[in-house]
């Protein structure tokens, strides 16, 4: 079985997709999803979130909602607004966010690949959601949101895409966040197949994002598989829909962290404290880190420049010499008593695409005590904690862009 392969997307017709495609189902709440599909019939949120399209308050877990979805596929189908291409293809992906530009491939990855560990994981999943994927794509029968997923770059891969990507577009969708989506269908026969091949020559790909998607891709097939007295392993469902960029151009932001209060010490106990692990200075500027091991901390209309003490930076440990660990490790918990930031509501993160001024606003507000910059874990650290079979502590990653929905979908033959 190959790591990837090509296959026939369905996709918006010509000059469809700026009518079509949305934001990934999950970066907005309810309300700010019906707000999105005013006057857009066509929106993929339609399908992704097909809740706006019944009574509010209705539980988005109902039977309902999902077979709501599949009726709004159907119909998008039917109306001529998405259609299925001719021969299995691949698909590059380039996605332009201010200066910065990542150009990827779009193809079904293997099942049993992710279920052996070829392709990595880093986080835990959680069942109401992994469960709310399974209902999806059964009902949908179809993959429409792509796991995330990355490659060690190689010249060959790189290669190919970035020729594709020289010629005009198939789609050209400019999102209402600024971000530019590009994609090319590439369906030549001798490129399909030396993509492939190159594919099947890397060890690893790794989760960037998805890592839901990727497990209820796991439990359809697995299901399908059970009842398919016919099973060959070739089924559509042994895959699942990816977009697959290399390592070295992946931007992973910072993910900051907030605290309602400082466990009962006084401001200048708590800075006191800090010492033991950090070398603090105070700061006239706001903090933004600029390398490994530093962070910023913003406390009572004060900006301070925190710097990890070496001897306590564990070299062997991949998980534990992540910067959101040290700090974890060496702060949060001992000084401020947030032994599981899962699930302490005492503790809240904020994504760097936010600014440092969120930050501020934060604890500004009296609804936070201090809050917490941190340097961007890098994509080699996640590929380590990948590589070592070990998980990622929470809230370590925010990767932008993100990708869109409705660019190209699976279906499940």
């Amino acid at each position: 079985m190959s790591l990837i392969k090509a296959f026939p997307g369905l996709r918006p017709v010509a000059g469809r997709a700026d009518d079509v495609v949305a934001p990934p189902y999950d970066v907005m709440n309810e309300a700010e999803a019906r707000a999105m599909v005013e006057g857009r019939p066509w929106s993929f949120l339609h399908i992704s979130r097909p809740e706006v399209d019944l009574p509010e308050g209705t539980d988005p877990y109902a039977p309902e909602v999902y077979a709501k979805g599949r009726e709004n596929l159907d119909r998008m189908v039917a109306e001529g607004v998405l259609a299925r291409e001719h021969k299995p293809s691949y698909y590059v992906y380039r996605l332009t966010m201010g200066d910065h530009v990542q150009t990827g491939l779009m193809a079904v990855a293997s099942v049993e690949a992710y279920d052996q560990d070829r392709i990595k994981k880093h986080e835990f999943t959680r069942p109401v959601k992994e469960d709310d994927r399974v209902r999806n794509i059964d009902t949908l029968n179809a993959q429409t949101g792509p796991v995330f997923l990355v490659y060690p770059a190689t010249q060959v891969i790189d290669r190919i895409l970035a020729e594709t990507a020289q010629s005009r577009q198939d789609m050209d969708v400019t999102a209402a966040d600024g971000v530019r989506h590009e994609l090319w269908v590439l369906s030549d026969e001798n490129k399909v197949k030396t993509l492939t091949e190159a594919f099947d020559a890397l060890d690893a790909l790794y989760v960037a994002d998805g890592h839901h998607r990727s497990a209820a891709a796991s439990r359809v097939a697995a299901t399908r598989k059970a009842a398919n007295p016919g099973h060959t392993g070739e089924e559509s469902y042994n895959y699942f829909l990816s977009v697959i960029f290399p390592h070295d151009q992946m931007q992973i932001l910072d993910y900051n962290r907030v605290v309602k209060d400082l466990n009962g010490l006084s401001p200048e106990e708590f800075v006191s404290r800090i010492g033991a692990a950090f070398d603090i200075q105070p700061s006239d500027e706001p903090v933004k880190p600029a390398r490994s091991g530093e962070y910023g901390m913003y406390l009572g209309n004060q900006w301070y420049r925190l710097n990890i003490k070496p001897e306590r930076i564990p070299q062997d440990d991949p998980v534990a010499r992540l910067d959101v660990s040290l700090l974890q490790d060496n702060l949060i918990a001992p000084l401020l008593g947030i032994e599981d930031p899962r699930t302490d509501t005492r503790i809240d993160f904020v994504g760097g695409i936010r600014g440092l001024g969120e930050l501020e606003k934060r604890v500004n507000s009296g609804d936070w005590a201090v809050a917490f910059s941190l340097y961007p874990t890098t994509m080699e650290a996640l590929m380590a904690v990948a590589d070592a079979g070990e998980v990622m502590p929470p809230k370590s990653t925010w990767f932008e862009p993100k990708l869109a929905d409705g660019l190209v979908s699976h279906v499940l033959d």
